[in-house]
């Protein structure tokens, strides 16, 4: 699917929306003539047939579909008029209605893609305010599905939920992967080797659980059942209380969204 639309990226020449940028542009969903983007610090050297910009308004003015790739707290002091467009918020925490309210539209989204929309394998969760159409809906699953996958919520607190479980969810295999490093480490391995085998170890797994499909539940009872080594392993680290701890991270992610919200 290609659109015909211009889209702008307030925040483009930051991580994530040079990711989504460098998706919609790599799928051929629109030219790189018809793509806008500012930036703050410094133009970056991709995209050189895009329009840069360090002005908001003049990209809302040359777009058609606005994204805002922004810090919640450099958000509120953006003021840009997108009256009537459609404006695409990636921020977390920062509700639909005061995006409404700050740039004078009722065509408002918030989505929350993660970080390996780098590798167009994100997951986006996202909701749009009652008075988005049917071609905003498309507009919004063409731009996302380039970045990976994408579902409708039904409910913003179910964006504020999964901003701790799909939009930090990139940094939990880190996690877990830099405890395995340490413990190698500490065991007498050399670092270079260790961090082969980790990072081995975590790409395999997500490319496994790519092509089998089947729920993390099933594949842990398969290896529970198994009774070898790994169903030891995973005993361990539950009796040390995994579970808990990673319920507590995601509900501290879950206040953090809403409290960035009520700040707005």
């Amino acid at each position: 699917m290609s659109v015909s639309l211009r889209i702008g990226i307030i925040g483009g020449g930051g991580w994530l929306g040079g990711a989504i940028a460098g998706s919609i542009v790599d799928s051929g969903l629109v030219d790189p003539q018809d793509l806008c983007l500012s930036y703050r610090s410094g133009q970056a050297r991709r995209f050189p047939n895009s329009f840069w910009t360090t002005d908001g308004q003049e990209l809302a003015d040359r777009s058609d579909v606005i994204l805002l790739s922004v810090r919640p707290d450099d958000w509120r002091h953006l003021d840009v008029d997108a009256s009537g467009k459609l404006v695409i918020s990636v921020m977390a925490g920062i509700r639909l209605a005061a995006l409404s309210e700050r740039h004078k539209t009722d065509r408002v989204v918030r989505a929350l893609p993660n970080a390996a929309a780098e590798v167009a394998k994100s997951y986006t969760p996202w909701i749009g305010a009652s008075s988005i159409t049917e071609d905003d809906r498309a507009v919004v699953r063409a731009i996302f599905e380039t970045c990976g996958c994408e579902d409708e919520v039904e409910r913003e607190s179910d964006i504020d939920y999964l901003t701790g479980l799909t939009g930090s969810g990139p940094a939990f295999p880190a996690l877990l992967g830099a405890a395995m490093m340490r413990d190698a480490v500490a065991r007498g391995l050399p670092a270079e080797v260790a961090c082969r085998a980790v990072n081995t170890v975590l790409v395999g797994a997500g490319h496994l659980l790519e092509r089998r499909d089947e729920s993390p539940d099933d594949v842990v009872q398969a290896f529970l059942d198994y009774r070898g080594t790994t169903a030891a392993a995973i005993e361990g680290i539950r009796a040390a209380g995994f579970d808990a701890a990673l319920a507590q991270g995601l509900s501290a992610a879950f206040k953090k969204s809403v409290s960035m919200g009520e700040a707005s």
